[in-house]
Parts: structure tokens; sequence; C-alpha cells
């Protein structure tokens, strides 16, 4: 991007950011110098970086590229890295470049298995793919549709698997992604979730009454929204 281009597109960012809710009250905040700002994730106490690394940066990469990655989000200050088995290889390429780094970084993952036999199963894939013994946050991914919930917590459902695999010392958090103000208001009605992840704009925000529900919704449940 040119200069020029940056700096218009900036400056017009600067009022439509002034307009999106935003309240920093409560949250414990570091900034340390030349770093990216840190800030706390709702209840857990987890102190995170206001950017994380999408694993899907390293999908297709070579090894070599893929540690390059890692260790210049490290130096930045990232300490938040997420990936899912729907991101090609990157799990597999984002295991051993972030290996030397795992216990001072926040490591989420995601299933779109539904069922407990199926979250399980790429559960432990995952565990194996990414070299470490546990995921700090485990997530429902691209939930839907209300089909899905009904399984996901139904008998044999995902949420028994989840529940399971944190008994065992395998998920720290649990979380979830929704594409669907239906769909994340009725997961967080089924269950107190620690995260939950949720795509937002300025246009579906004010013109769609997309997302603001939803962000009331969590902020009574106590769950910490990521913005996608």
């Amino acid at each position: 991007m040119k200069r020029r281009t940056f700096i218009r597109n900036t400056a017009f960012s600067i009022p439509l950011l002034s307009l999106f809710p935003s309240n920093l009250s409560g949250i414990n905040r570091e900034k340390p110098l030349n770093k990216i700002e840190k800030r706390s994730l709702g209840k857990t106490g987890e102190q995170l970086s206001i950017l994380g690394f999408g694993g899907i940066v390293v999908m297709d990469a070579t090894p070599e590229q893929a540690k390059k990655r890692v260790k210049e989000a490290i130096d930045c200050g990232i300490n938040y890295f997420d990936v899912a088995p729907t991101y090609g290889d990157a799990e597999i390429k984002l295991g051993p470049a972030l290996k030397p780094y795992r216990k001072d970084v926040f490591l989420a993952c995601k299933t779109q298995a539904r069922t407990k036999e199926g979250a399980r199963k790429e559960l432990e894939q995952s565990l194996r793919n990414l070299e470490t013994d546990y995921f700090d946050l485990y997530q429902h991914h691209a939930v839907t549709s209300l089909k899905d919930i009904e399984t996901i917590f139904g008998q044999n459902g995902a949420m028994e698997a989840f529940l399971e695999a944190r008994e065992e010392g395998k998920i720290k958090y649990m979380g979830f992604s929704a594409h669907s103000v239906e769909a994340a208001m009725a997961l967080m009605d089924g269950f107190d979730f620690d995260t939950m992840l949720f795509p937002v704009s300025y246009n579906t925000w004010y013109a769609g009454n997309f997302g603001p529900q939803v962000l009331d919704r969590a902020k009574e449940k106590k769950t910490w929204a990521f913005w996608l």
C-alpha cells in the first residue's frame, strides 16, 4: 500500500472508530516499551496481546518460513496464537515453530466437529500436530445453526468431549466462534463459555443490527468477545 493511501485510509477510519462502542474500564492493560499492548482476557486473568497470530499465515509455508514468522510475532510482543484443522497444514507448520515459546504463549485451537467422538478425535490430532499437551483455549468453530447447537449440547455431543478434556487438563478454557446472531445468543444461553469469536464491521453493526445484541449478552454472561 502506498504511503498516501495508508494515511488517507487511516484518517478516514479514526472518526469511525470514535463511533464504535468501546469501554476499557475494568480491563487491565500492559504497555511494554516497543511491544504490542496486552489486555486482560475477561474473567480468566490471562494477559493477551491485542493483536493475535492467525495460524493460517503459516499454511503452505516452509518450516523455515514458519519459524521466522512466529519469531517475528514473538519479538513484537504477540502471545495469542490461534489455529484450526481447517487451515490446511497450518497446525503441522505452527507446532514446531511455536514449540520453543510454548510456555510463554496462549494457544487456541478449534473444532468443527459437533459430536463427542468427532470433537475428541480432532482435539487429539490437533494436540499431536501442534506438539503440545494442552490448549489454553479450545473452541466450537463456525457455529451457525440451531441444529448444530442442539447436537453440540445433546447426548454424545461435542460439549461432552470438551468437558472431559478440561477435566483431563487438555483444555484450560472453552469458547466458540459463531457466524450468526442466533447461534451466538443460543450458545451463550446454553453454557458459560470463557470466550467468543464473532465477526463485526461498522456496516453490519449500525446498518444491519448485527452484533450489538451479542456484545450485550456477552457482557451479561461475562464472556470475553474477540471481534473478527
